[in-house]
């Protein structure tokens, strides 16, 4: 019974902090106050006679009329630019029927005639359906558990958002400062799911034992490979926006971290799970007995598990491969890029440290359990 009231305490502390994250202050708030007010508007009809082709990508203005859907100016009708750069990856074209984000300066008035600047498509609508659709189908099927993963999620994105990304911007160690969250969200996700019970203190302990190893992995197979950060997604694009002080270096080792924490915290949780479960059936099976059946649960998950990052992480640079590919460049030469050798560095960190959790887990699992008839 008094487990069970510290979970359900535990679970109303998380929401509080959930809503209290998503009433701080965040990376938004460092923009500037003269960008404006960003609002979706309709898109009634394009002009792309401004837009010319550049090979296989194009490059120029589409001119939009868009009728304003939201916000102090909703109703009202508008000219605005939709700047084509030959990026593939960033523009954006629009037709008639779409919704479109625009930014509305300050001062601006309808009968002025300033050109809005139109932005992004606007996919808050899909956003809430999709999360809708995912919450709805999780909380039928996990029950209390499924709301409480469902809390764990909702936990996970608002402090990525709220809580670490503003303090590495505003110059906290990243690798400091991933290590602190992550061992947050580790805490919180594990006595959420598990309960306040001994499995989960034993998954606990060994993700966290995990993540320290990765702590010092990342450092130390960033050395050996070179990495100096600068391959992680627009990193010019950050230090030109008035955060040259940054240490790539280290924003890197904070990166790699966070990417291999989740399924650090998966093993973790499947091992203390499943030893948990032995001395459920055999409450006096010895410590030296329950490592050794801890071990062997870690050794058939920890292949798999691996192969899973690598996959991972493979799809999220397989264009890039195929670019090698396409190019005829040569084994030896591709993987000294230094693109692959950034991704080969995360691999092998994620690899090293799920490798190292199953004996961590493994270990503190024994301790708490061996000695125990319920947990």
């Amino acid at each position: 019974m008094r487990r069970r009231a510290f979970t359900v305490a535990l679970t109303l502390a998380l929401a509080l902090a959930s809503v209290a994250l998503v009433f701080a202050p965040g990376p938004e708030r460092i923009a500037s106050p003269m960008m404006g007010e960003r609002v979706p508007a309709k898109v009634l009809a394009v002009d792309s006679s401004n837009v010319r082709l550049l090979g296989e990508v194009r490059y120029g203005t589409e001119t939009l009329d868009v009728e304003i859907a939201e916000g102090s100016f909703a109703g009202t009708r508008a000219k605005a630019a939709n700047i084509i750069r030959a990026q593939l990856e960033l523009d954006r074209f629009y037709s008639p029927g779409d919704v479109a984000t625009v930014t509305i300066p300050p001062g601006w008035t309808a009968d002025g005639g300033a050109v809005l600047t139109a932005g992004n498509k606007w996919h808050t609508p899909a956003y809430c359906w999709l999360f809708g659709a995912f919450a709805l189908f999780l909380v039928a099927f996990g029950g209390w558990t499924g709301a409480k993963a469902l809390l764990s999620f909702a936990l996970s994105c608002l402090a990525i958002w709220k809580g670490l990304v503003p303090m590495v911007l505003a110059g906290v160690s990243a690798s400091l400062a991933a290590f602190l969250w992550t061992a947050f969200l580790t805490g919180a996700i594990m006595f959420l799911v598990g309960g306040v019970t001994k499995k989960a203190f034993a998954a606990f302990g060994g993700a966290m034992l995990g993540v320290a190893a990765a702590l010092g992995l990342a450092k130390l197979t960033g050395f050996l490979l070179d990495v100096n950060g600068a391959t992680l997604p627009f990193v010019q694009t950050l230090l030109y926006s008035g955060f040259a002080h940054l240490d790539l270096a280290d924003v890197f080792t904070g990166a790699a971290i966070l990417a291999a924490s989740g399924a650090m915290m998966d093993l973790a949780m499947d091992i203390a799970a499943g030893m948990r479960e032995i001395v459920r059936h055999n409450p006096a099976v010895s410590r030296r007995e329950l490592l050794l059946s801890g071990l062997r649960i870690g050794r058939a998950t920890v292949g798999t598990m691996t192969t899973t990052l690598l996959l991972a992480y493979s799809g999220g640079y397989l264009t890039r491969l195929m670019v090698f590919a396409a190019q005829g460049t040569e084994v030896l030469d591709f993987i000294n890029s230094p693109l692959v050798a950034a991704e080969a560095a995360k691999t092998f960190v994620g690899s090293f440290a799920i490798l190292l959790v199953a004996p961590f887990t493994a270990f503190v699992a024994a301790m708490l359990f061996a000695s125990a008839r319920k947990t």
